[in-house]
């Protein structure tokens, strides 16, 4: 007699694009190795138990377990759990989450790559994820080099409900704007995720300042709607939830068998930055390097190397070098060769593409090439990062 699938819970909202990323990775695995039977209705993230859990017989559970309630059900449960959300501390209970300081790394280097030196930073207060991005933001900005400003309010902070302290902090456009207009310009603005940061591009455009050149915006979560229809488009770093989904199915797999896991916490590193409008700009005083940047990133992939820079500049190698690594912080030699390697990891990523393609499309000269490189580079081969950072099945 044929044995029956496990029964497997999926508590994660699909009103979100990182719920629906998630939920993608989770079917990907189900459908590869899992032979699931999932139970999964519309929810939001902070929805109670349904009706049906307190007596449901299965056999594990994935969930974004932020509500009281259904914490304490399918705590009596005593069935397999991982938990997408890390809102509580769950003993017992392992966690799959994006790497915030990884997150807000990228966000930083975004902004500095564009040649800004002063920072702010607009959160909701209270919201776990977001004051643990402002600690990792006030870390990497210490040096007196950097300035911070930061969005101050204590209106959300006795708030636990994401939804709740988010539409609250929406009604606060006001205190934004008149916050933003106080800021000295240029400046780059790292928003917690993508509702502040269109919160924060509404209140900019409606007092008249101008976005990116005063005031860059990046988000957080790469929510393509609601990036899309920001004025202007926004900016944002990319988690890799098909992924955190996929490791998670994975986990509870193995928890189903039996097996316990050591780890509380598996950090998932997000896909990278989305660059539209909102940060499509370079605050450099220096007209030579703004120059010599942009014409980097236009071409880059196109086999070029600094003397084709320098024909764009009409400046001496060493004084390019020069200016370039004090306000770039490197060469342009390894300006051009990030790049490069940049979009050959989202090709990795994104496509099914052979290492040959990839060569070509990113201005190396032979896999092999780009092969030696990248493992010197990021420690792992052109394989190993595809395996580990697919983002999709799809081609």
């Amino acid at each position: 007699m044929a044995k029956r699938p496990p029964q497997v819970a999926l508590l994660v909202e699909s009103s979100r694009a990182y719920g629906r990323g998630l939920l993608t990775g989770i079917a990907h695995y189900a459908r590869l190795h899992g032979r699931w039977s999932v139970y999964h209705y519309e929810r939001s993230l902070n929805d109670p138990a349904p009706d049906w859990l307190a007596k449901w017989k299965g056999h594990g559970i994935i969930g974004r377990l932020e509500n009281p309630q259904l914490i304490r059900t399918i705590q009596k449960l005593n069935c397999p759990v991982v938990d997408l959300r890390g809102l509580h501390d769950l003993p017992g209970i392992p966690l799959v989450e994006t790497n915030d300081k990884t997150v807000v790394r990228m966000a930083l280097d975004h902004l500095m790559e564009r040649g800004f030196t002063r920072f702010a930073y607009c959160g909701f207060a209270g919201a776990n994820y977001s004051d643990r991005r402002l600690s990792f933001l006030k870390q990497f900005t210490s040096d007196d080099r950097y300035s911070l400003e930061i969005y101050e309010s204590d209106d959300l902070a006795h708030l636990s409900d994401t939804v709740a302290t988010e539409s609250r902090g929406l009604h606060y456009e006001g205190a934004i704007a008149r916050w933003l207009a106080k800021l000295p310009k240029p400046i780059g603005v790292i928003a917690c995720n993508d509702v502040r940061g269109q919160q924060v591009l509404n209140a900019a455009r409606e007092h008249n300042i101008s976005v990116p050149e005063d005031l860059a915006v990046i988000g957080v979560d790469n929510d393509e709607v609601l990036c899309e229809l920001s004025d202007p488009p926004l900016s944002s770093v990319e988690p890799n939830t098909f992924r955190i989904g996929y490791e998670a199915a994975t986990l509870l797999d193995r928890m189903m068998a039996g097996y316990r896991p050591e780890a509380r916490t598996l950090f998932i590193e997000p896909s990278g930055v989305i660059t539209r409008q909102s940060t499509d700009v370079l605050a450099m005083a220096d007209r030579e390097v703004a120059a010599a940047v942009r014409f980097i990133r236009q071409h880059a992939t196109d086999d070029i190397a600094v003397e084709d820079v320098l024909n764009q500049v009409k400046l001496s190698r060493s004084t390019l070098e020069r200016r370039f690594c004090k306000i770039i912080g490197h060469s342009p030699k390894a300006e051009i060769l990030r790049i490069r390697l940049d979009r050959a990891k989202r090709l990795l990523a994104e496509t099914d593409y052979s290492l040959l393609i990839i060569a070509q499309m990113t201005g190396f000269k032979h896999a092999e090439y780009l092969s030696v490189v990248f493992k010197q580079k990021f420690e792992q081969t052109p394989g190993q990062f595809r395996t580990s950072n697919k983002l999709s099945p799809k081609v």
